[in-house]
């Protein structure tokens, strides 16, 4: 898992209710993304508010450091290594075409250093490090998982040894998990907009305002029609939230022509704030608890460098450093 800002709910509902069942199964490793929040140049005061909150964030959610292993990312040097191996048998040609390196292109034209560029090796690096096998993500991190197994395949072939295993995208209930926005373009995401996100510890006027302004049309002429996709999202959304029975009343609606989106956004709403507050205390709870959240963040990196340094150490033999 790597978020970089705050949690959403494509976020949880993409990764963590995996996460949280995998605990009870799988030896698992969850970790925080600093270096990669790197590549949009945040003030360092942010960087480690930033690391605070998506902690704060993991545990609130059911992330237990006593079943896993929770640590900073920048807090294991290892990471970067690897990272440096993966990129001598990586190809720019390869990176350049990766849809996330072009969407964010197009978005920071200005902004398209080395790291975006190289994005998909740091993560493959994240994966490899534990020599993963099962990797809870979202749809939208499928072709990044593909590149890590063919990164992973290529370091094998080339130092003829099956050292790496090649990870597999997972999810308990099969299907991977899409988040749509509030604004009817792509998957819920801080990359495409503040507005167009939920976070979990939005609330009150926050949470209001960005339901209420969620994208919509002017209604089904037609009964039992198709839904645009904008509309979609939010029923979406609703099924998240809501109970199956409410989710049917505006089926029902939608497909008579009778629908008001009104309604439809003020129950969304009303849901969304039952669902998020146990969340958002807890959230704030652990937020004024620092002894805490140190004792955690030591503990993580105590357990991943174990790890890790082990499998530095057989990539350096296999590459033929001295170990």
């Amino acid at each position: 898992m790597r978020p970089t800002g705050n949690l959403h709910l494509g976020n949880y509902f993409g990764a963590l209710k995996n996460f949280i069942r995998l605990q009870d199964n799988y030896d698992c490793y969850f970790f925080i993304a600093d270096y990669h929040m790197l590549t949009t140049h945040p003030n360092p005061s942010d960087v480690q508010q930033n690391v605070k909150t998506i902690l704060c964030e993991y545990l609130a959610c059911g992330l237990d450091p006593e079943k896993a292993t929770i640590y900073v990312q920048s807090s294991v040097p290892e990471v970067c290594e690897l990272y440096m191996y993966l990129n001598m048998i990586t190809y720019v040609g390869e990176l350049q075409r990766v849809a996330a390196f072009k969407e964010k292109v197009r978005q920071n034209p200005n902004n398209v250093n080395a790291g975006l560029l190289t994005y998909p090796t740091l993560m493959a690096a994240d994966i490899l490090l534990h020599r993963a096998t099962k990797v809870p993500v979202g749809k939208d991190q499928q072709q990044h998982l593909e590149m890590t197994r063919d990164f992973a395949e290529r370091f094998n072939k080339l130092y003829k040894t099956d050292y790496f295993p090649l990870p597999q995208a997972f999810n308990f209930e099969g299907e991977l998990v899409k988040i749509p926005s509030l604004d009817g373009n792509g998957k819920m995401s801080k990359s495409y907009g503040e507005q167009a996100t939920i976070y979990l510890i939005d609330e009150g006027n926050v949470l209001k305002k960005k339901i209420m302004r969620a994208k919509t049309d002017e209604g089904p002429k037609e009964k039992n029609s198709t839904k645009p996709v904008e509309i979609e999202n939010l029923f979406s959304l609703l099924k998240l939230v809501s109970t199956p029975q409410i989710v049917q009343q505006f089926e029902d609606a939608y497909n008579d022509c009778s629908i008001r989106y009104g309604d439809m956004k003020k129950q969304l709403l009303e849901d969304m704030n039952v669902f998020l507050t146990p969340f958002r205390e807890r959230i704030k709870e652990l937020s004024a608890n620092d002894d805490y959240l140190n004792k955690v963040i030591a503990m993580g990196a105590d357990k991943a460098r174990e790890s890790a340094i082990k499998t530095i150490k057989d990539v350096r033999s296999i590459i033929g450093f001295r170990a």
